[in-house]
């Protein structure tokens, strides 16, 4: 039997709780990439993390330390380095975007388990990024899942304006016709579950060391917590066939 917190006060789970019950009329699965779909512990983001201080150090004509600063200043003032460097200093964003996503993701293992589980889930299944398709799509075909997803809704589908702000997650339902009191969405940051809960969406949040992962991830906007993306769909599943 499938084992979960509920967040909200008001709806706290109970003990041998079907949880099924309360995907029965999911009918559009969405993901988050980084840290979602593979586990934070494959570091694959430090990567990541570690190409845009190189791309902002070039950029900007400064020291490492200075654009490790300034990276972080951007993450968190406007959601994304790239939105900061767009917004400030008129970047372009292809190039960042290339650059910062050619990476090694041969130390991703396939993800046969979570395979299976995805296959068994009926409807749409979308990746949801504030990464590229490029990127969305190397990494998903090296975990060899690839095949599952029916679109990706990457950074440059939501005009560079990132998540978590509102107006990209209103695009999303619009442009791919989603019911939002029909889907789910699964995401490492929990500040990014908040605008999908404010909509109607079920949210999962699967949280991991980093502070970010944790920023206001107090509150009812979080419905389940799933520490193991595979197990917990697989779980999930499980109760599914014991309806």
């Amino acid at each position: 039997m499938l084992v979960l917190l509920v967040s909200s006060a008001q709806n706290p789970p109970m003990e041998n709780e079907n949880i099924w019950s309360q995907f029965a009329d999911i009918n559009v699965w969405i993901f988050d990439l980084d840290n979602t779909l593979y586990p934070a512990h494959c570091n694959l983001f430090a990567q990541i993390d570690k190409k845009m201080g190189e791309f902002v150090s070039d950029f900007l004509q400064v020291e490492h330390a200075e654009a490790k600063a300034i990276q972080k200043q951007y993450f968190h003032e406007f959601g994304t380095t790239l939105n900061g460097l767009m917004s400030r200093h008129d970047l372009k964003p292809d190039d960042f975007l290339h650059f910062v996503h050619d990476i090694d993701v041969s130390n991703l293992e396939r993800a046969d388990k979570l395979s299976a589980a995805l296959d068994q889930l009926e409807g749409r299944k979308i990746i949801f990024t504030n990464g590229s398709e490029a990127h969305a799509s190397n990494v998903s075909r090296q975990l060899g899942i690839d095949h599952h997803f029916d679109d990706i809704f990457d950074i440059k589908k939501s005009n560079f304006v990132p998540k978590p702000e509102m107006a990209v997650y209103e695009q999303l339902i619009e442009e791919l016709d989603i019911n939002p009191k029909k889907s789910v969405l699964f995401e490492d940051m929990a500040k990014n579950l908040k605008p999908a809960h404010d909509l109607g969406m079920t949210t999962v949040w699967i949280p991991n060391d980093e502070h970010w992962s944790h920023e206001t991830s107090d509150g009812d906007h979080i419905h389940h917590i799933a520490e193991d993306l595979s197990e917990w769909l697989h779980a999930l599943l499980e109760d599914r066939a014991a309806l």
